[in-house]
């Protein structure tokens, strides 16, 4: 299922939570918003994973619009960037509020965010508004914790802005690229019979 399949990085990643933190209304304005962190954002997949779960907290699963987004309609209305939504999305390590606004680009502006891709039919746009050095519990080695803002539209949704945050929890540019050279370039691809 591709709700699990999104989640099990980011939750592999995760410190482990407390039972309270697991069983707490996320506070979903500030994960869209980027005030949330990783570990609030993991502690909402067991939501995503048994649907049942997610409709006892007031969310309601909605068909599959877009095969990289699980969606939901929310029973209460959540506020956030100005703007009042009930229609929220999950999507690798991010959430996003689905808004009715036709062009994301005001929306994108009054946040101060960079342009990514802006043409007729395609608007991207994102700003870091998060990047620290965490060490793993386990490990000792340093993480990067970061926090993406982003704003865009998307084909399978017209007329409608996406706007939120994607988090994640990488290794350092240095010691990624250290890492990246460490493996071993994969064998060519064997002759297919024609």
């Amino acid at each position: 299922m591709l709700r699990a399949v999104c989640f099990a990085p980011l939750l592999a990643l995760c410190l482990p939570l407390s039972a309270a933190a697991q069983d707490a209304r996320p506070d979903l304005a500030a994960l869209i918003e980027c005030r949330g962190d990783l570990g609030q954002l993991a502690a909402i997949a067991p939501l995503l994973e048994d649907p049942l779960k997610a409709v006892a907290l007031g969310w309601q699963p909605l068909p599959q619009a877009n095969m990289f987004m699980s969606e939901y309609r929310l029973l209460a209305p959540v506020r956030v960037f100005g703007h009042d939504t009930d229609h929220i999305a999950f999507s690798g390590g991010g959430v996003v509020a689905v808004l009715d606004l036709p062009d994301p680009r005001p929306l994108a502006k009054q946040l101060e965010l960079e342009t990514a891709v802006d043409t007729p039919a395609k608007a991207m746009f994102g700003k870091e508004v998060r990047s620290e050095e965490v060490s793993d519990p386990a490990t000792g080695k340093v993480l990067i914790d970061s926090a993406v803002l982003n704003v865009s539209n998307v084909s399978s949704h017209p007329d409608k802005t996406l706007a939120g945050c994607s988090y994640s929890l990488d290794l350092p540019g240095d010691e990624a690229d250290e890492d990246a050279g460490d493996e071993a370039a994969p064998p060519a691809p064997a002759a297919q019979p024609g």
